[in-house]
């Protein structure tokens, strides 16, 4: 099985991202696009579905170059390296027992004592997302820097083993499997490099001195010596297969440019108020799941991994949601990088341009419409958890909310000074006029259920959010056109709707949906989006019911999952990290704040050793569940940090 997803680090380069684990194997990576098919796969099935183990050699386990056989998938040996593992390129830092503090990683967490399997230490280099591992052995320690430097053609990943002191054997296993683990490629030589061809897709591997390389078990080995102060880089780089091989990048290089790059890009963050560290990180992390060439952000750079292990709860997040673009605009803004928010409101414009009736509640990277659900019967599942899904059918599913969203996204960017558009007013009005038409029917809510559709509070709440923006918008500039009585009595009437028919009296709580007994996390946000003040009774009721009925561990549950759930799927989930930041939100609002404190810091140590977070977490078993890294879990961490601080949207 794959490592713990709390073992994992991120690395990306803006397009796609790679998760490296403790024991130095890359597990997943998807090139040339956070969407395309996955040339190391071993996250969701084995070994043999892909990854690339670079760590200190386990012992005497492998044999000599030149000793085994050769295979289609790796090719001859390589002749020796003409020396040893040197080079005249001056060391990036200090070995890693002697950074100085500038360049020290960004508050590792030590691991248990070291394993030959696990690293002694790792973390990012500060204020960028260059992934430190380092390993003390019995004959000296050394270290391994693994980034991705954003691409000018073709996307790269870079190994860079540095010696620290005394000498350790290093041994190299690239398994590529093309298409998602299931396609073995036939690799070759040429001008020193590995070369590996299947289909569409093409990698190329070389060494920096150049090390000798084998074939064994379908995979291109070696196993080298570093010493103190050298150094040897591996670079492995994907194109098409029909083009000619990429300009070659110079790792070196490539390293001092992809630092200077992420620690000018953190620079910009204006937040100096308390846990910076962890919004740093946060927003690094977000800026990861960007796709940069059309400021798209994914919900994860994963798919399939389980809300329950061994469940059927298993979903692709590798597309971009709409609901996710309130809170990453409002993150984005209030933390000083409004040109990350323009770019994903340009986004949502393009994405969201048609008619309003075919609104879909998320897209492809570039606005793709099309994501057809499959599953992949080959890959046995993360922790046995299948099927294994690419796509996602939720595409398909009515969720009134989402058109709430769209519109607060789009009155937050105005009032926020984003440079305007000259479509952005028309879509809001057609969008709302298609909402003032459909909002009494059911939908499917927020959390995409897959039973039947109900009248879900969340979404009648976020369709008052759309005409109460569209009314303020009037009521700031009367030049806009719109009609603003019909949407302010709109407004009215959606309101009444929700306190009579989604509140529970008796309990004095607001409810899932019209009719139910069950409660949901997402009515936590009612205060957040002025539905309602913060002191209302009916808000610190709604509050407290959700904490006693939905807490698991002290941690929040989405909604219940017990008898005949709402979503119509078997099985159950852990607690939903975003929704316990929501809960440390209400609680701020409502006057709890060393509650609110507690709980949240409480979040920040759910983080794994590099400060990232999945979508859930499991508080009985200590681990971390669900697709990984999660945006919106690190979207609430943002959010949730600046309210403690009284960060408002106007600083």
């Amino acid at each position: 099985m794959a490592s713990s997803i709390e073992d994992y680090a991120l690395i990306g380069d803006l397009q796609t991202a790679a998760l490296v684990g403790r024991d130095g194997s890359i597990d997943w990576l998807c090139l040339p696009r956070f969407d395309s098919g996955a040339c190391f796969a071993a996250l969701l099935g084995d070994r043999d579905n892909g990854h690339w183990t670079l760590a200190p050699a386990p012992g005497s386990g492998d044999h000599p170059p030149g000793t085994e056989d050769v295979d289609p998938a790796a090719g001859a040996t390589d002749p020796p390296a003409s020396g040893a593992a040197t080079n005249n390129h001056p060391t990036v830092d200090s070995p890693a027992d002697n950074h100085s503090p500038h360049d020290a990683p960004h508050t590792p967490t030590p691991t248990p004592a070291p394993t030959p399997t696990h690293c002694t230490r790792r973390g990012y280099l500060p204020d960028t997302l260059i992934l430190e591992t380092v390993w003390e052995t019995e004959s000296g320690s050394v270290r391994v820097l693994d980034f991705m430097p954003q691409r000018d053609q073709a996307p790269d990943l870079v190994r860079i083993v540095e010696g620290g002191r005394g000498r350790v054997e290093m041994h190299s296993v690239l398994r590529l499997r093309f298409d998602y683990g299931h396609v073995v490629p036939w690799m070759r030589r040429c001008d020193g490099h590995r070369v590996a061809v299947a289909g569409p897709d093409s990698v190329w591997l070389r060494s920096v001195p150049q090390v000798p390389t084998h074939g064994r078990d379908f995979s291109t080995r070696s196993t080298f010596t570093v010493a103190a102060g050298e150094r040897v880089a591996f670079v492995l780089t994907w194109h098409p297969s029909h083009d000619p091989r990429p300009t070659l990048i110079d790792p070196y290089e490539a390293l001092e440019h992809s630092r200077a790059d992420w620690r000018a890009w953190a620079a910009k963050c204006t937040y100096q108020g308390p846990y910076r560290d962890a919004v740093v990180r946060s927003l690094i992390t977000l800026k990861a799941l960007t796709y940069a060439p059309t400021g798209g952000i994914v919900a994860a750079p994963t798919t399939s991994l389980p809300e329950e292990p061994g469940g059927v709860r298993n979903w692709d997040y590798r597309y971009c949601w709409l609901r996710d673009s309130t809170l990453a605009l409002g993150s984005l803004i209030r933390t000083g990088y409004t040109e990350e928010a323009a770019a994903w409101r340009d986004w949502l414009l393009r994405a969201v341009a048609g008619d309003p009736a075919d609104l879909q509640i998320m897209y492809g990277l570039g606005g793709e419409r099309r994501l057809a659900e499959t599953e992949l019967g080959w890959l046995r599942g993360y922790a046995a958890s299948a099927p294994v899904r690419i796509g996602n059918d939720a595409v398909n599913q009515l969720q009134l909310d989402v058109y709430g969203e769209v519109i607060d996204s789009l009155a937050l960017a105005r009032t926020a000074g984003l440079p305007a558009t000259a479509t952005a007013w028309s879509l809001q009005c057609a969008l709302l006029e298609f909402l003032a038409a459909q909002w009494r029917e059911p939908d499917e809510g927020l959390w995409e259920v897959r039973g039947p559709r109900r009248h879900f509070v969340h979404s009648k709440v976020m369709t008052w959010v759309a005409a109460d923006r569209a009314v303020r918008a009037l009521e700031r500039d009367p030049t806009l056109r719109g009609d603003v009585e019909r949407w302010r009595a709109m407004r009215d009437e959606v309101h009444h709707d929700v306190c009579t028919r989604g509140f529970d009296a008796a309990r004095g709580t607001f409810t899932q949906y019209y009719g139910s007994t069950e409660l949901d996390a997402a009515t936590l946000l009612i205060p957040r989006v002025g539905f309602l003040p913060p002191q209302d009774p009916r808000v610190v009721g709604t509050v407290e019911a959700v904490r006693a009925e939905l807490c698991e561990d002290g941690l929040l549950r989405r909604y219940s999952t017990s008898g005949a759930p709402v979503d119509g799927l078997p099985g159950g989930e852990a607690p939903f990290v975003v929704c316990s930041f929501w809960l440390a939100d209400a609680l701020q609002l409502t006057g709890r704040t060393e509650e609110a404190t507690a709980l949240f810091e409480r979040l920040l140590a759910l983080r794994n050793d590099v400060g990232l977070l999945a979508e859930e977490y499991d508080a009985r078993r200590g681990r971390q569940l669900g697709n990984f890294p999660q945006a919106f879990s690190h979207i609430g961490l943002v959010g949730t940090a600046l309210a403690l601080a009284g960060w408002s949207e106007a600083d």
